[in-house]
């Protein structure tokens, strides 16, 4: 099954935790056992997983991301985000997720995030279901 969520950000850079969003598709999908794939359609987003519990991981990633990727540095393209592109593909636009039992397997400490490089925006998010 997939299904498609919406997401506004409200920053030019930002981790959000969609993990709810999973969840409620795996719900909605009825599936026992299979995986998730989690999609960005965006060319400047991206998902990644990683800890939940300490806020100071997601800024950390961020920071760094920053760091190695600055906003200005003699890029070609036009439009003044290549940053914001750049990231998206060091960190990627999906992560497939194991299902069983109905339950996302994740660690203690790990969420799904949508990645926010070029906002704030509109964005989408596809999770797509499948059986085992």
């Amino acid at each position: 099954m997939l299904v498609k969520r919406s997401i506004t950000t409200s920053r030019r850079n930002e981790f959000i935790d969609i993990t709810s969003l999973v969840r409620e598709a795996i719900y909605e999908s009825a599936l026992v056992d299979g995986v998730a794939i989690v999609f960005c359609p965006h060319t400047t987003a991206a998902i990644t997983i990683n800890e939940n519990a300490d806020p100071g991981v997601t800024a950390d990633i961020l920071q760094k991301l920053s760091s190695l990727v600055p906003l200005r540095d003699g890029y070609s393209h036009a439009e003044g985000n290549s940053d914001a592109h750049v990231k998206s593909s060091l960190v990627g636009a999906s992560e497939t997720v194991i299902i069983e039992q109905g339950t996302l397997v994740l660690g203690v400490w790990q969420s799904i995030y949508f990645c926010e490089f070029d906002g704030p925006r509109s964005r989408n998010v596809y999770i797509q279901t499948l059986a085992a």
